[in-house]
């Protein structure tokens, strides 16, 4: 469970780097591929002073997953390792990759943060370590589709943070970030989407 909220004086400390951002190898695996998405929302970019948000019902997600801990900078370069276990065991991949973080790094040790790398997949499976399998919970969710390089998402979370505090609502579970395009598929940071979602409930609840 999250210990609190991302503050916006943390927005640097919480990025998730996907690998690509640095030339890695495996940001070039010809598996890992863009999905089709169509935002309902403006995508918000750099520098993040607007961020367009509003709110969903996310639905019930069947998904494989490593676990991480240590910095956040980890978080994403598992997700090509994930992507090629995933199909070496015969499951099918049914939707983008995406992180969960689940501490706050002003409060937490970096060594002792907790975040998962993780692929939705079609179904109840039996997996095979290293993978795990899991069900993320329907749940309401304040969203926001950003632009710009993965680690820099975070900037967006305050943008995020102020129209669930609008709500009146309050953070109740790990942020998702979605990474809607490979970052090796495109060289051009602006050309990346990342959904970020920050599940919520009635302050108070």
């Amino acid at each position: 469970m999250i210990r609190t909220a991302l503050l916006p004086s943390l927005i640097f400390l919480g990025a998730c780097a996907l690998p690509g951002s640095s030339g890695s190898e495996s940001a070039r695996d010809p598996n890992l591929r863009a999905w089709t998405y169509v935002p309902d929302l403006p995508v918000s970019g750099p520098p993040y002073d607007q961020v367009q948000a509003s709110w969903k019902q996310r639905l019930d997600v069947p998904y494989v997953y490593m676990d991480h801990h240590g910095s956040y900078a980890g978080t994403g370069a598992l997700i090509p390792a994930l992507h090629r276990e995933l199909l070496a065991q015969g499951l099918e991949p049914d939707g983008p990759p995406f992180a969960l973080f689940y501490d706050n790094p002003s409060s937490v040790p970096v060594e002792d943060l907790r975040s998962r790398a993780c692929i939705p997949v079609r179904g109840a499976r039996s997996v095979l370590a290293p993978l795990r399998y899991e069900v993320l919970r329907s749940t309401t969710v304040g969203y926001a589709f950003v632009s710009g390089a993965y680690p820099d998402a975070p900037r967006a979370y305050p943008g995020v943070f102020a129209y669930l505090q609008k709500m009146g609502w309050s953070q109740s579970g790990p942020i998702r970030e979605v990474y809607l395009v490979p970052p090796g598929s495109n060289p051009n940071p602006a050309e990346l989407v990342c959904e970020v979602q920050i599940p919520a409930s009635p302050a108070g609840r």
